[in-house]
This record gives structure tokens, C-alpha cells and sequence, in this order.
């Protein structure tokens, strides 16, 4: 959990540093290159509020259970991971099916860790 939301502050620090800029009054051309990446950096910060409050979710009940489980642990991890890399797919890139392709990889991660929590 701590992993997701230092990363989180790292986007939001990024997003501050991309729009600094504009703000400022620095920029005055329309066609910088900060103008075209700050849509993907918000579009994704949005994204981490979305799928990941299920992680938290059961990562709390984790906690709570007692339920130290590796198994968990190494789906967090790959949950985590597969942040990562959506987030550079995502601010980098205009690929849109290896965005999917990962994104499946932390659905499948959470919904994994929601199974072994339920058995």
C-alpha cells in the first residue's frame, strides 16, 4: 500500500512540475512539449483512484484479518508493479491495447487477492 500511494505522490509532484509552467506563465507556446504530456499524467492520476481502492480495500482487511498470506503478498506486489508500468504505458506512450494488457494484469492481481481473502 505504501509502494501505491508513494508512487501516487510522485505523479502528483510530476503533474505540479509538467503545469508549473503554464502557471507561471513560462510557456508561451501552445505546442510544448509539457502541454502535450500533462492530459496523459492527470488522465492517469485519475486512473489511480479507480481499480487500486480495491487494493486498498483488501489490503486493509488483510491487515485487519491477520491474513499474512505470501500469496498476497505477491499479488500486492504484482498489483503494484503493474502500476508502475501502466503509468509509464499511459504518460509515455499512445498504446492503447499494451495499456489494456497491463491494466488486465492488475485487475487480475486484485481479484486474485479478493478470491484468497473470500476461501
Amino acid at each position: 500500500m505504501a509502494a501505491h500511494i508513494a508512487w501516487v505522490a510522485f505523479l502528483y509532484v510530476l503533474l505540479s512540475i509538467v503545469c508549473a509552467p503554464a502557471v507561471w506563465g513560462v510557456i508561451k507556446n501552445k505546442r510544448d512539449i509539457w502541454a502535450s504530456v500533462e492530459p496523459r499524467i492527470s488522465a492517469n492520476l485519475s486512473n489511480q483512484f479507480e481499480w487500486p481502492l480495491f487494493f486498498h480495500v483488501t489490503c486493509v482487511l488483510l491487515i485487519v484479518m491477520g491474513n499474512g498470506d505470501p500469496v498476497q503478498l505477491w499479488l500486492a506486489w504484482i498489483f503494484v508493479a503493474g502500476r508502475l508500468i501502466h503509468s509509464f504505458v499511459q504518460i509515455l506512450t499512445n498504446n492503447i491495447r499494451l495499456r489494456g494488457l497491463v491494466f488486465t494484469i492488475n485487475f487480475l492481481a486484485v481479484l486474485a487477492m479478493w478470491f484468497f481473502l473470500l476461501i
